[in-house]
């Protein structure tokens, strides 16, 4: 490459030149009489005989006229030049892009909160419970930004109830508006910030994060809503490690829900939870919230369970959420869902997790639609492992989320 430094201009310009007949020729080949392709050909190696041969001056400009001339009379202009080649770096920086996603890593976004505090997906603060809270300005508001913090706040332009609220409007990636009308008034909301999941399928997500009141007559200059959202962890999932050996209990995977068979899941999904059980263990989960696997108890000095047993199961509150693993006998005694755990119903229970399969619980136990519910997955449904947090700039920012 240092070579290249060294030629004189006109035998750079020169070899420019053939790189681009070539690649024309290339591409209209199948499309020019054979005549036409000779006589491109013939002027080609015309001039790389002469660059061999070390000419200059006007020898080399004599053979550079010939392959211009015979370009010009054999090959097919292509039309707007400029625009095909803007549209073909596009075209191979978003094959190259696909080429990293699909093969090296994958950008993921956590959509819930089933995996505090390790991950955290979208929360949300209703600022009209807090009256005397101060959106900061300045300095303050930059670092918020960076910490993922956006406000939305709505004021009635209208007397009148909130009538709809439209779905969000998105390009590609990005949020562009979100409406409600009041009063027969449309209200906008331009680039909203991402709500995270609703609480149930066809809810809206933003009426769920304001705590909207349907049937509430709202006055013109009414704070309809005021709402404090902190953007759910995003990060890069690793797909190369998984080739090259298989994941490691505690882990946390991220993988498809295709196959997996419940009434509630969707079948075109991606969930990110932590593995737990492999393939041919025996698994119950204790009264004291702690998972038994093969006979021996997880506690907190258990590689990647620091966080999930961090605590004391006789001081821990009922609403305790970060607090291991819950069966249906804890979640009743702690007024929780009963449902959380249907294969669970009681520490006497045992799972038998047979074949090539995996079992993975939300580290959030008590807020996590998991094994618990639906059992044990194929391990070809496994995409790859979180291994870096890239936005927001937070505590979890980096690598070390485990």
């Amino acid at each position: 490459m240092m070579l290249r430094w060294f030629l004189s201009a006109e035998v750079r310009e020169a070899a420019a030149m053939m790189k681009h007949v070539r690649r024309m020729l290339g591409a209209q080949r199948d499309l020019l009489p054979p005549t036409a392709r000779e006589n491109v050909q013939r002027a080609l190696e015309g001039l790389a005989s002469a660059l061999r041969a070390g000419a200059k001056g006007a020898a080399l400009k004599l053979e550079v006229n010939k392959l211009e001339a015979a370009a010009n009379q054999s090959l097919k202009p292509y039309p707007h030049p400029a625009w095909r080649e803007n549209v073909e770096v596009l075209l191979v920086a978003l094959a190259v892009a696909m080429a990293i996603r699909t093969f090296f890593v994958q950008p993921f976004k956590i959509p819930t909160g089933s995996m505090q505090p390790t991950l955290f997906g979208v929360t949300a603060k209703n600022l009209l419970e807090q009256p005397d809270y101060k959106i900061p300005t300045g300095w303050e508001r930059v670092r918020e930004w960076f910490a993922g913090v956006s406000y939305v706040r709505v004021v009635a332009q209208a007397d009148g109830e909130i009538e709809k609220i439209s779905p969000m409007r998105r390009f590609l990636i990005f949020n562009l508006k979100q409406s409600l009308w009041i009063g027969g008034v449309e209200h906008v909301m331009w680039f909203p910030p991402d709500y995270g999941e609703p609480p149930y399928p066809g809810a809206d997500a933003f009426a769920y994060r304001a705590r909207l009141e349907q049937g509430h007559i709202y006055h013109k200059g009414d704070v309809v809503a005021s709402v404090r959202i902190v953007a759910g962890d995003h990060l890069f999932v690793d797909r190369i490690s998984y080739n090259f050996r298989k994941p490691v209990r505690g882990e946390i995977l991220v993988f498809e829900t295709r196959g997996i068979e419940h009434a509630q899941m969707k079948q075109d999904q991606f969930y990110i939870k932590r593995m737990v059980v492999m393939p041919g263990d025996r698994v119950q989960i204790g009264d004291d919230r702690h998972l038994i696997i093969n006979g021996e108890r997880l506690d907190a000095s258990t590689p990647h369970f620091e966080n999930i047993y961090g605590f004391n199961p006789k001081t821990a509150p009922a609403d305790s959420l970060y607090s291991g693993h819950v069966n249906g006998a804890v979640a009743q005694q702690f007024g929780l869902y009963p449902s959380l755990a249907p294969l669970f119903p009681d520490a006497s229970t045992v799972f038998n997790n047979d074949g090539d399969s995996y079992m993975v619980m939300g580290d959030n136990t008590c807020n996590s639609f998991d094994s618990r519910a639906w059992g044990s997955f194929p391990a070809r449904n496994v995409i790859g492992k979180s291994f870096f947090v890239y936005w927001p700039i937070t505590a979890r920012f980096g690598w070390g989320n485990q």
